[in-house]
């Protein structure tokens, strides 16, 4: 892919955080609702919070996961950091493509399962904060950008030195 231009990678990398934070919101939500369904002693308040779970499992968790997919993925392969280049970024498409599927597979499933039972285990407090922990890990590797590159990395950054280097050369030697 050819490299993004300056005002489209800008663009996209805000819309990228943006809808990467509403991920976080939104299972930080999940959270605070599974945790109130789970512990609440009161029915009515167990069920208003498992209807409101289904609410965001049905309308936003899928759009939100996807959106921040596919914009993570155009901008690894639209700049210079690659999508296996580097350590982070290859975690982070990783982490992302698993955690939309257990969004897709487990979580909207699981609320959509307690809804029907009327009743809340504790899988729905789980869920959640397991996926809060993994955002927030991909939030920090993204801010910090640890481990360096990939073999592949590695690989092209030798490449791209050297063909430098020889145009170097032949530069110094036409001139």
């Amino acid at each position: 892919m050819k490299p993004l231009k300056r005002h489209t990678r800008r663009g996209l990398l805000v819309a990228h955080v943006s809808v990467s934070v509403s991920w976080l919101g939104l299972t930080v939500g999940l959270l605070a609702l599974g945790i109130t369904a789970f512990s609440t002693g009161d029915p009515a308040t167990a069920r208003a919070a498992t209807r409101a779970m289904k609410i965001f499992g049905d309308w936003l968790v899928i759009p939100v996961a996807l959106a921040t997919l596919l914009s993570g993925l155009i901008l690894s392969l639209g700049t210079p950091w690659g999508l296996a280049r580097h350590r982070w970024v290859w975690t982070k498409f990783w982490l992302t493509l698993v955690t939309t599927g257990l969004s897709v597979f487990s979580l909207r499933p699981g609320i959509n399962e307690a809804v029907d039972r009327g009743a809340v285990d504790i899988s729905l407090v789980v869920a959640p904060s397991v996926a809060t922990a993994a955002y927030l890990f991909m939030t920090a590797i993204s801010v910090l950008k640890p481990w360096g590159p990939t073999r592949r990395g590695r690989r092209l950054r030798v490449s791209a030195r050297s063909v430098k280097a020889v145009d170097e050369r032949s530069l110094s030697r036409t001139a």
